[in-house]
């Protein structure tokens, strides 16, 4: 007798019995889900197989995501406006604002100083339409031509917690598959000897914000397609290496013994989390020699060295991380996200970001340069952005060389490379005070179907059932920008 499909097994007897509501409505419902779950009818939506791969042929194999997390300001990055200088401690006018939600920080303000960037703008005339980036980015603008500039994102959330939250699961709504997790789950695996998903975080020198694990988690997706986190110091991973005394056939033997304890488990009560841990075990095991291996940058030339930065010598910085980004990706690890925390500057924003770029601005241009001499960026897509703007007008107190921004959803700037995208443009526009959009918005769910079609998604398509609804990455909502495509 076949089996039902392992996704439809959210109510199991174990967990009928585990998970139900103490009254007698929430019992009934929860036996009128499993009766929907296990009813082989033509209505029952199971989830895209991942074991099938992608629904067409991806531009994309692979994702190394820059996630800036405190919210860049794009004003003084790649958003130029000059004529801001005219301005300057100018209140920004009402119908500008519009009556935008303001988070507590500036809703008490009685002024709205405008504060133009303090920073020199260059364009990069080897772009197609000339890119403007900040004089704090200047490795970055020697790659301008790879870029597509997108100057018109926007979000709905104003506070960090639910922006990260959105802008990595499609949702403000904690415990939602993180993308790094679905697209683990719809490319499966490249490489057997290291995950699908890894994660790795750098302290920055601002405003830190807290960094959830949920953010690289699995949501209600098998737990296999969680994010490992690669620590900075100590062994990469925790639990590496065996205890004293511990053999390397010991262990296989106790792992194998395991495995039998689960397959049993596993048959008994046909809960596919018992297969997943199982998996996860012997990943483990696996990256007990690939992990040190990966990690081993001594043998690298000196050629890369100079791409990097000295700095990638130094375990956790954000130079390091690019480095490892780049062996994770030539590996066949599908998804690497950096964390590089401390971009959230409401106050003494010149000083901040000057550290800020500093850390990365060579890391990024020589991973997209390394990428690129490597063959690998034609099919690695790079994304680079933090989960909102900041303000046109400063926080708090104003001087032309030390102001502060605050949060802003209605509009910043993001950008990609490689991968299917189409490099040396600038897309979108926003007003004046680079404040509001005027040009070719881009939402996050917009952002989310863009990727996913890179990767070879319909991301209506890729979907996961859990609890009698149809999940997907960009819920109701997502268009893919086509113009963004090469």
């Amino acid at each position: 007798m076949n089996q039902p499909h392992p996704h439809a097994l959210d109510c199991t007897r174990r967990r009928f019995f585990g998970r139900s509501a103490a009254t007698i409505s929430g019992a009934l419902g929860a036996m009128a889900l499993g009766e929907s779950l296990h009813a082989a009818t033509p209505r029952l939506a199971l989830p895209h197989d991942p074991t099938r791969g992608p629904h067409f042929a991806p531009k994309a194999k692979r994702v190394i995501y820059l996630h800036m997390e405190g919210g860049p300001s794009h004003l003084d990055l790649f958003d130029h406006k000059p004529e801001l200088h005219k301005r300057y401690d100018q209140d920004l006018p009402d119908s500008v604002r519009n009556g935008q939600r303001l988070t507590g920080m500036t809703s008490g303000q009685t002024r709205f100083p405008i504060a133009p960037s303090m920073f020199k703008f260059h364009r990069h005339q080897n772009n197609q339409d000339g890119a403007w980036i900040s004089e704090l980015m200047p490795h970055l603008g020697s790659v301008a031509h790879e870029l597509c500039i997108v100057r018109s994102m926007h979000t709905e959330a104003i506070n960090h917690e639910p922006a990260i939250t959105f802008v990595q699961t499609g949702t403000q709504q904690p415990g939602r598959p993180s993308f790094g997790a679905w697209s683990s789950y719809g490319l499966g695996t490249d490489n057997r000897d290291l995950p699908t998903f890894v994660v790795m975080i750098t302290q920055g020198f601002g405003n830190m914000q807290a960094l959830s694990a949920r953010f690289w988690g699995s949501g209600f997706l098998p737990s296999e397609h969680q994010g490992c986190k690669l620590r900075s110091s100590g062994d990469p991973v925790l639990f590496l290496r065996d205890p004293a005394g511990v053999s390397r056939s010991d262990r296989r033997a106790m792992l194998d013994l395991v495995a039998r304890f689960g397959e049993h488990e596993a048959a008994a009560s046909l809960d596919p989390e018992i297969r997943a841990r199982i998996a996860q075990q012997e990943m483990a095991y696996r990256m007990q020699m690939s992990v040190p291996d990966l990690t081993s940058v001594q043998d690298e030339p000196d050629a890369t060295w100079q791409l990097y930065g000295e700095e990638a010598k130094k375990p956790g910085t954000f130079a390091s991380s690019c480095l490892l980004a780049r062996r994770l990706s030539e590996r066949g690890v599908r998804f690497v996200q950096l964390y590089m925390r401390g971009w959230d500057q409401h106050g003494n924003l010149p000083n901040e970001m000057r550290k800020q770029c500093e850390a990365v601005d060579q890391p990024i241009a020589g991973l997209l340069t390394d990428l690129r001499r490597r063959g690998l960026l034609d099919d690695t897509l790079v994304v680079f952005g933090g989960e909102f703007g900041r303000t046109v007008y400063s926080q708090g107190g104003l001087s032309y060389d030390n102001y502060g921004r605050d949060h802003h959803p209605r509009c910043f700037s993001m950008w990609l490379a490689g991968g299917g995208i189409r490099p040396g443009i600038t897309y979108g526009e926003t007003c004046e005070f680079g404040y509001n959009i005027v040009e070719n918005p881009v939402s996050v769910h917009d952002l989310h179907a863009t990727m996913l079609h890179l990767l070879g998604f319909d991301h209506e398509r890729l979907i996961f059932r859990h609890q009698g609804r149809d999940y997907r990455l960009t819920d109701v909502a997502g268009t893919v920008v086509h113009d963004l495509l090469a």
